[in-house]
């Protein structure tokens, strides 16, 4: 059954990003996905569903690897959970599916909130509980971790949503990992404790 949803995205995902949702047919969907209509419609009753859970699948596979993140260093923790993130940001399709998100939002509003996180959930976990654990033990004062969101923000600007907005824009391997360092740098010395 796994391996049958996942061959189902997975067609759905390629013609999305090649036709975009209008102009998707459920019935070319079943026929990439090797699977008859009924078979689909039993799993997806509609298209928006099978939108959704396009989305959502794509967005958080694959899973990411579990990360050691070191403690009683604010930044080495930081810049651990920045490289997790900025593999997220970087897979495959990211950029396109986002778009896809953004231009078919008008018809799932409730998918723009669904998505927010596209994929990055456990990283935002990550970070909380990181920073949480930081601030109890007193190496980062920081009373909320959701106020140094901006970690995240900072990582995003330099290596997503210029990907997003300009499609041949690119960012090579060394330039993503300044933009984790400083990011990290910048959030240490706001909230690290001497």
């Amino acid at each position: 059954m796994a391996s049958l949803t996942a061959a189902i995205l997975g067609a759905t995902a390629q013609l999305f990003l090649e036709f975009g949702y209008d102009r998707t047919p459920l019935a070319r969907v079943a026929e990439r996905a090797g699977v008859s209509k009924a078979t689909l419609f039993k799993q997806f009753p509609t298209k928006a569903e099978l939108f959704e859970a396009t989305v959502l699948a794509a967005g958080g596979s694959p899973a990411p690897e579990p990360v050691e993140i070191p403690t009683g260093d604010l930044y080495a923790g930081l810049v651990v959970l920045g490289r997790a993130y900025s593999e997220l940001l970087t897979r495959p399709r990211m950029v396109a599916l986002m778009r896809t998100v953004i231009a078919e939002s008008h018809h799932f509003p409730e998918l723009r909130e669904r998505t927010f996180d596209f994929g990055t959930l456990p990283v935002l976990q990550a970070r909380g509980r990181y920073l949480r654990e930081a601030h109890s033990a007193r190496s980062a004062d920081i009373d909320d971790p959701d106020l140094a969101s901006e970690f995240l923000g900072m990582i995003a600007s330099a290596i997503f949503w210029p990907r997003l907005t300009h499609g041949t824009w690119s960012i090579t391997k060394e330039e993503q990992s300044r933009a984790v360092d400083e990011a990290a740098r910048t959030i240490a010395a706001r909230f690290a404790t001497p």
